[in-house]
């Protein structure tokens, strides 16, 4: 069986063909998993039991001809910060690492009711705090087109799953640009919805006004089809809408407004990534869309803030890992009292930062430390309450650029990485790895629907295109993406 030729698509018509069983496609997947993970690291864990129990109910089905619908006995990944119920949710963290999830994600409830088949948990950046997805606490993931260069982060684990051919859909989370970033890396199509399109109830938090949850894919199609069942209000995530009114088509390239904002190729990009940028840019001229280079000042300020309202939010998430009620536990506290005494012969205190301080990885205490840093008194008006005003001028500044009334862009142009995909233990200085998003953040600041889609490649190596939308229109987003892809 030819995995690589499988797409949501084609899988559902070899399914209701009969070319092949839903629990021999499911065991094809499982078994390549199997075979490569030592290689890639793509899975945490398999949920092997769960995905043949379901790949068995699709089989009872087509043999009783009953619908199974589009997604029905589809091979899916999940990111290990999404809750599958009775299964382990690590967050890609020691501190997490016995933690088994006591009720499904929305999304997930929302993908066993369409019928797709869970494969397993992917890895990730620990709490998706990364760009790499080589700050796990169970090892890097490894990209699949060159194992010596990371997958990109925080959703690596995911992305290497759709590059190595391991499943047909996966799910991440993106805060910063953690699912098109890795979807840029890997030379496949990473999609982050609007905040509020898709529910968050079940993803384990990191920053909570930034964090959603996202598809990645081979194909736009795709992206769509998984988008459309997992999307929608939920009454368990307040910040969730109703979009089945919202209406955002277009009737193709001719006279489409695309603006290419001039603050995402200046310096720091790569030469060769830039030059692929432009061409795919003049594709889209060439079919009749009309380019204008616009501009967004406050794109600078993007990362800065970002930096301060991310850890702020994260330290305020995270401070409920304590070793007490769940958690990671040490066998002994450093005055050789057992870590199940809290407060015998020690203070809470030390039982507290023990736990926390070998239960969590470097990078997440460097942001819970800054994230408590800048919202202590005497410094929170000075840097949060601060970037939240520069944020908000962030969001007026995209509105003003989208405007209809003002004769505005229906969508910007970008590159999703300033760099394709650099080796594993490159970037140790953790500003030149926080720069590897600078282009996707602003997106998540603003709330706004973004996919990354493959534009070419430099030494074998994939780039991304970044296609961004007004808020809502996520429709729109991709419904030109597939058209690009098309041509492209």
């Amino acid at each position: 069986m030819n995995l690589e030729n499988f797409t949501i698509k084609t899988a559902h018509e070899g399914l209701i063909k009969k070319q092949f069983s839903c629990e021999e496609l499911t065991r094809a997947y499982l078994d390549k998993i199997k075979q490569e993970n030592a290689t890639y690291n793509a899975f945490l864990s398999l949920t092997e039991e769960l995905a043949l129990t379901q790949a068995k109910k699709i089989d009872e089905k087509i043999a009783a001809r009953e619908n199974i619908g589009s997604l029905g006995g589809i091979p899916i990944a999940i990111k290990d910060n999404i809750l599958v119920e009775g299964y382990k949710a690590t967050a890609g963290s020691k501190i997490l690492e016995k933690y088994t999830a006591t009720y499904d994600a929305t999304v997930v409830e929302k993908l066993k009711k369409s019928g797709a088949v869970i494969l397993g948990k992917t890895n990730l950046d620990e709490f998706a705090m990364g760009s790499s997805t080589e700050n796990s606490a169970f090892g890097p993931a490894k990209n699949p087109l060159d194992i010596t260069r990371v997958t990109g982060g925080s959703s690596g684990g995911s992305a290497a799953t759709i590059a190595a051919n391991q499943s047909i859909v996966a799910l991440g989370s993106d805060t910063g640009g953690s699912i098109r970033q890795p979807a840029s890396f890997c030379g496949i199509i990473g999609f982050k919805p609007s905040y509020g399109m898709v529910s968050r109830y079940g993803l384990i938090a990191m920053a909570s006004s930034l964090d959603q949850i996202g598809t990645l894919t081979k194909t736009v199609d795709d992206a769509k089809l998984v988008f459309n069942t997992i999307k929608g209000k939920d009454i368990l995530d307040s910040t969730t809408i109703d979009s089945s009114s919202i209406k955002s088509s277009t009737s193709g390239f001719k006279n489409l407004r695309v603006g290419i904002p001039k603050e995402y190729f200046g310096e720091g990009i790569d030469s060769r990534v830039k030059e692929l940028v432009e061409k795919a840019i003049k594709n889209f001229e060439k079919i009749g869309a009309k380019i204008t280079e616009t501009t967004l000042p406050l794109t600078e300020y993007s990362l800065a803030v970002y930096y301060i309202i991310m850890p702020a939010e994260a330290s305020a998430n995270l401070a409920r890992y304590d070793g007490v009620k769940y958690g990671y536990r040490p066998k002994a506290l450093p005055t050789g009292r057992q870590a199940d005494q809290p407060g015998a012969g020690s203070s809470l205190l030390d039982h507290y930062l023990t736990v926390r301080a070998q239960g969590f990885g470097s990078e997440t205490r460097r942001r819970i430390m800054l994230g408590t840093y800048v919202l202590s008194a005497g410094y929170y008006e000075a840097y949060y309450g601060k970037a939240q005003r520069i944020r908000e001028l962030i969001k007026k500044e995209f509105e003003k650029v989208f405007s209809p009334s003002a004769n505005g862009f229906d969508i910007l142009l970008t590159p999703t990485s300033p760099t394709t995909a650099f080796k594993i233990g490159e970037k140790t200085d953790p500003l030149s790895m926080y720069l590897s998003d600078i282009y996707t953040i602003p997106a998540n600041l603003a709330g706004l629907p973004a996919i990354s889609i493959p534009c070419g490649k430099i030494d074998n190596l994939p780039a991304g295109l970044q296609i961004i939308g007004p808020q809502f229109k996520d429709d729109l987003v991709l419904e030109v993406a597939q058209m690009y892809q098309q041509v492209a």
